[in-house]
């Protein structure tokens, strides 16, 4: 049986989006090995239950109640445990230390992605370009794509999540997403709940989050109506991940910033209503398949990175403010859309999922269109004699050592 290594040793919503990845490696014939943080084993095993799980320590401190020397025997034997196995293909997917570590027991014609040869960090054609890509972050490709796109005859978008559909349970909120910018404020986010409530037919609610947002839920419940508030379950810090698996699964509409509970609904089949802002932007991170929302923040500052400061005091956060955001929830009708918000519905199309304009402004549409075309030619998907050329993007993103070198 052939055997394929994919490392994912970054967060919760990084390893939900490696799907289209692992499921166009299971249908090459591939048996698909995940090595990923021990947080996330548990979640690994529900997402993926026809891979091999390989667990370590990339994050934290070590096992909790033994301390840090439990890193170093618990890694070495994950390592020499990876190192007897004949994979025919190593997908290392991020450039931490521990993946560059893990990439050098392999030979480096068999990874693909981040690799050090030689003592030499290097990556992978594909993501060169990718990373030359993404300085047009609102013209970028999805993660997901991005990630699938190391693999040959990546399967069809369409295949890898269910196209989202209410579900009869009610509403989940998230109350917030690690990047604290990126998320609305209990005070902001309160009426924009209570107008997608009013569209929907259970009208119960569900807050989700950690135990570090369970403060959080209990002000939100504040700013509800007490007969809602009564009936809204706050099951922040209360779900292992099977519980949280539990809690999203059926719902009519999950509410939330960019996060990896976002990705579980996606990939679970839930809609969508996400709140983009700060540095998300829908088209790099937002939820993967057909039926998601996105309202995202569209100032002349976005999206900014998430290691600088903000120099705009959030202008990005007043349009969500502006009561005129919770009026179009609740009506959907473009002419109540303040300013500085754009909506985007999801789909599917050639390339992966992209995001199409519903209400607001879309000045890079166009070239982002164009540039998905560029994207893929390049990757071979579609062909450069009917949709190209593009000497302009070529010029732009082609550099001499991408023909110089292998």
């Amino acid at each position: 049986m052939k055997r394929a290594l994919v490392i994912q040793l970054t967060r919760f919503g990084d390893l939900v989006q490696t799907k289209r990845l692992v499921l166009t490696l299971q249908r090459r014939g591939f048996k698909v090995h995940l090595c990923l943080d021990r947080s996330l084993a548990e979640l690994a095993r529900i997402l993926y239950p026809d891979c091999e799980i390989h667990p370590l320590i990339a994050h934290g401190s070590g096992i909790k109640g033994q301390g840090t020397d439990t890193v170093l025997p618990v890694n070495y034997e994950r390592f020499r445990q990876l190192s007897e196995i004949n994979f025919s293909e190593i997908y290392n997917l991020n450039f931490s230390s521990m993946n560059y570590a893990l990439s050098a027991m392999f030979d480096p014609k068999k990874v693909k992605g981040h690799k050090r040869v030689k003592g030499q960090t290097m990556k992978d054609s594909w993501f060169e370009l990718g990373f030359r890509l993404a300085s047009e972050r609102r013209n970028n490709i999805n993660l997901v794509d991005y990630w699938a796109a190391l693999s040959p005859n990546m399967i069809p978008a369409k295949d890898v999540n269910p196209v989202a559909e209410p579900g009869g349970k009610g509403i989940g909120v998230v109350l917030a997403g690690r990047e604290s910018r990126r998320s609305l404020p209990y005070e902001v986010l309160a009426p924009l709940v209570m107008s997608a409530r009013s569209k929907i037919k259970n009208k119960e609610i569900f807050l989700l989050g950690s135990k570090a947002e369970r403060d959080a839920g209990r002000k939100l419940l504040s700013k509800l109506p007490a007969a809602v508030a009564q009936s809204t379950a706050n099951l922040a810090g209360e779900t292992d991940w099977q519980g949280l698996v539990d809690a999203v699964a059926g719902l009519d509409l999950l509410i939330t910033p960019d996060t990896g509970t976002m990705h579980l609904a996606a990939h679970l089949g839930v809609p969508v209503l996400g709140f983009f802002l700060s540095s998300a932007w829908c088209t790099e991170t937002g939820p993967y398949g057909a039926g998601h929302t996105i309202l995202q923040a569209n100032t002349d500052c976005s999206p900014c990175m998430e290691a600088q400061p903000c120099y705009h005091d959030m202008k990005c956060l007043a349009p969500f403010k502006d009561p005129l955001t919770a009026r179009y929830i609740a009506t959907r009708k473009p002419e109540h859309l303040p300013a500085g918000i754009s909506v985007f519905e999801s789909g599917c199309d050639f390339l992966g999922t992209q995001f199409t304009l519903k209400a607001g402004n879309d000045p890079s549409g166009e070239r982002r269109q164009r540039l998905r075309k560029f994207i893929g030619c390049h990757l071979g998907v579609l062909d450069i004699g009917e949709h190209g050329p593009f000497p302009d993007l070529a010029e732009k993103f082609y550099k001499d050592k991408d023909w110089i070198t292998a």
